[in-house]
């Protein structure tokens, strides 16, 4: 057992093999085997299959299984051999998503089965022996990811807005994907051309299955791939999280970690606004910075870990605070609900939108509120507008001065010195082909066939306004909260509509509805940078437990 029985990877992108296909030793095994089942599986027999539910991670005492990604054209890629003392899985077993691959008996195969609960519960009891396997399962992740041969296939030219959006949905929720032009690969062509003409409007998502999906919208996608939370409405949950930004995540790991039942809601991808930040190099412990992507990917398998439900994409729509059976209902979008004992309002913030009469036109379609890898490929070769002088702002200039020919940087005031960090400004100053319009800002847009195409800037100093040919606009501005489907429920807000807190016994992160909490971005008075939301998120969980022991000892 001291040596790798599977041969080395087949897909060259599927580096650092060690580490993600590692081989357990006979007492490490033993140790496994306590928190699993016996299962036996015939040659050719398949034990995961794409797009269907998994059972859970299966470790290998005989045999050897062939791992493999397939498209819904019947492309079938090779990944890996595994044999003896290796384990089939990925960060999905952790809580039941469906299978990303499929996986193959060459032989027949003695395995354990450790079904999500039974897995959680082994990376927990199990520190060493845990951490060697958590990190086997976010590489492999990865690994399918970069592989971009594997998962959904997206049909449709490159800048079909709604390529954009399904790629980007997919993107930020960590989902392989891969994206092919039927103007340059005749067997897209070919699969469009034999379609009835009533169905020809693209973007298409081709399932593994062969399923053909018409521009879904993120929901329908995700779960026909299965990999969608199952809303339970007879699960009553100790706290039910709104936001899955960092606030969220950070709120879920401790809350989960120390005991209680979570349930975190997002409407469109983990990480929130951080989440599309490129590299964040001011986060306590990563010297040479981290993707927002990358830190809310780890926050998100962490909370996971723990056995926090994540259930996305899910929109909440209500808050009922009235308690009449002594429980918060949260409305969902379909009319589904959950049910929880208190209530964490994490939803954030989104930038302010300009006014400008065009603006929604353009929206997905040339005007962005994030800057991700998806609207930089876009972007490639082209010029770029950037608006804001925020750190966000900063960050994706820096970011998109790498594949745009020139970043047109726009700030009303006379510099960025009192609204940035000051390594961003030097930073910024030092790229050549970032410039930076002082006073300055975005007075117009204009476009053809839903593509934006020209932009108008405006010099407040001077009061002249110049045209540019200019494809793709990234907007940073102020902050407008998330706050919209807590109208029914009577929690006080400021002016601008931020969460209230402070004016209850139960803390300062405490609303004017006991039992009901805001951190991060959606909070008044807080501090909008990554660190901060997180550091609320762990503050809360003090203040949840002092409210959940008081309402136990109140109905005891």
């Amino acid at each position: 057992m001291d040596e790798v029985v599977g041969a080395p990877p087949i897909n060259p992108l599927l580096s650092r093999f060690d580490q993600m296909f590692p081989v357990l030793s006979a007492a490490e095994l033993k140790r496994v085997s306590a928190f699993g089942a016996p299962r036996s599986f015939s040659a050719g027999e398949r034990l995961l299959e794409t797009g269907r539910q998994a059972p859970g991670m299966v470790v290998i005492l005989s045999g050897h299984v062939a791992i493999s990604q397939r498209d819904g054209l019947g492309h079938v890629s090779p990944v890996v051999d595994l044999g003896p003392g290796q384990f089939v899985g990925e960060v999905g077993q952790l809580s039941g998503r469906a299978s990303l691959v499929d996986a193959d008996a060459e032989e027949d195969v003695e395995a354990i089965i450790l079904q999500p609960d039974r897995l959680r519960g082994l990376l927990v009891a199990e520190a060493d022996l845990g951490e060697r396997i958590t990190r086997a399962l976010i590489l492999r992740r990865v690994g399918l990811i970069q592989s971009g041969v594997g998962g959904p296939l997206i049909l449709g030219a490159p800048d079909l807005p709604d390529v954009t959006r399904l790629k980007g949905f997919l993107a930020r929720n960590g989902l392989p994907h891969h994206h092919v032009d039927p103007a340059n690969d005749p067997e897209a062509a070919r699969l469009i051309e034999a379609s009835p003409g009533c169905v020809r409007d693209l973007p298409w998502v081709v399932l593994a299955d062969g399923a053909i999906l018409h521009n879904p919208p993120e929901a329908e996608l995700a779960r026909r791939m299965g990999v969608a939370g199952a809303v339970s409405s007879s699960t009553l949950y100790d706290v039910a999280i709104v936001g899955a930004g960092p606030a969220g995540l950070a709120t879920a790991v401790y809350a989960a970690s120390e005991g209680l039942s979570v349930a975190v809601l997002d409407a469109r991808a983990y990480g929130g606004q951080a989440g599309a930040s490129a590299r964040i190099e001011n986060y306590l412990g990563f010297p040479t910075g981290i993707s927002g992507n990358a830190l809310a990917g780890r926050a998100f398998v962490q909370a996971q870990k723990f056995g926090a439900d994540i259930l996305i994409p899910v929109e909440v729509t209500s808050l009922d605070c009235r308690k009449e059976d002594g429980f918060f209902r949260l409305e969902l979008e379909g009319g589904e609900q959950v049910s929880a004992r208190s209530v964490v309002i994490a939803s954030g913030a989104r930038y302010r939108r300009p006014s400008i009469p065009e603006l929604p036109n353009f929206e997905g379609k040339g005007v962005w509120y994030w800057a991700s890898p998806v609207e930089a490929n876009l972007s490639s070769g082209r010029e770029v507008v950037v608006v804001g002088g925020g750190n966000s702002a900063g960050q994706a200039a820096v970011y998109l001065s790498g594949a745009a020919s020139k970043v047109h940087m726009l700030v009303r005031g006379s510099g960025l010195a009192e609204t940035m960090s000051r390594y961003l400004v030097d930073r910024i100053a030092a790229t050549p082909n970032i410039e930076l319009h002082t006073r300055t800002e975005l007075s117009g847009l204009a476009g053809t066939s839903g593509s934006l195409e020209r932009v108008r800037l405006r010099n407040n100093a001077t009061g002249t306004e110049t045209e540019h040919d200019i494809r793709h606009v990234f907007l940073f501005v102020g902050a407008e909260p998330a706050t919209g489907w807590l109208a029914d429920c009577g929690v006080d807000m400021d002016r601008p509509g931020f969460v209230a807190t402070g004016a209850s016994p139960h803390g300062h992160l405490a609303t004017s509805v006991p039992g009901v909490f805001a951190v991060g971005d959606v909070r008044s008075g807080s501090v909008k940078r990554v660190g901060g939301a997180i550091g609320e998120g762990a503050q809360v969980v003090a203040a949840l437990h002092a409210y959940l022991s008081g309402t136990a000892q109140s109905t005891a």
